[in-house]
């Protein structure tokens, strides 16, 4: 890893902001998003018009934010918004239309969120800081911090710490520390349990 973003020659990062220590896999797709620092993502996940959020940790074949087609028309298909690629005589384009509205339901994920490989995170969705998505999973609606979900569709499974360490994790908020206060933590990070960890670091 490299403070500049690394990216595999085989992805493809499109109108979108890569922060430091990012990292995108082999035939990664990340379009109209913002990666944030340390956030990575493992081979062939696509991302579009996302926040992914400090310390995020997203699977292979991960989906977020597939987009949606205008279910209220009388066809589903893409001529209506893409008519002149098929018919070549025909002016009358939406697809700024369809694409506003697309653009419009843009997901959210918290810092330090795990995604597990091939779950899919649906159009205008926010997961919380902390939050585990289970492998497979298509989460259509919001996922509270530090709760795990799973299923499809994708329903509670249990908190991760008590209210009470998720109210201290959230006041120390160590996925906003330098790279010097994350190395002098590091034995912490891994000798330590949540409770733990919160115990020794919340000053409150």
């Amino acid at each position: 890893m490299t403070e500049a973003p690394w990216i595999h020659e085989t992805a493809i990062v499109k109108n979108s902001r890569m922060g430091a220590w990012t990292t995108v896999g082999q035939r990664c797709e990340v379009i109209a998003s913002d990666l944030l620092d340390y956030a990575y993502m493992i081979r062939d996940a696509d991302v579009f018009n996302a926040e992914v959020g400090k310390f995020a940790n997203i699977a292979s074949h991960v989906r977020i934010n597939p987009v949606n087609h205008p279910m209220w028309r009388a066809t589903l298909h893409h001529f209506t918004y893409r008519a002149k690629s098929h018919f070549m005589d025909n002016e009358d384009d939406d697809h700024d239309e369809v694409s506003n509205w697309r653009n419009s339901n843009r997901v959210i994920i918290g810092p330090d969120v795990w995604i597990g490989h091939a779950a899919i995170v649906m159009p205008g969705v926010s997961v919380g800081t902390g939050a585990i998505i289970g492998s497979g999973s298509v989460v259509t609606k919001d996922v509270s911090d530090y709760t795990i979900v799973a299923g499809n569709p994708a329903r509670v499974i249990r908190r991760r710490v008590t209210e009470d360490v998720e109210a201290a994790l959230k006041r120390i908020k160590w996925w906003d520390w330098s790279r010097e206060e994350l190395i002098a933590g590091i034995s912490d990070f891994r000798k330590l349990d949540a409770a733990a960890f919160a115990k020794k670091y919340d000053l409150i």
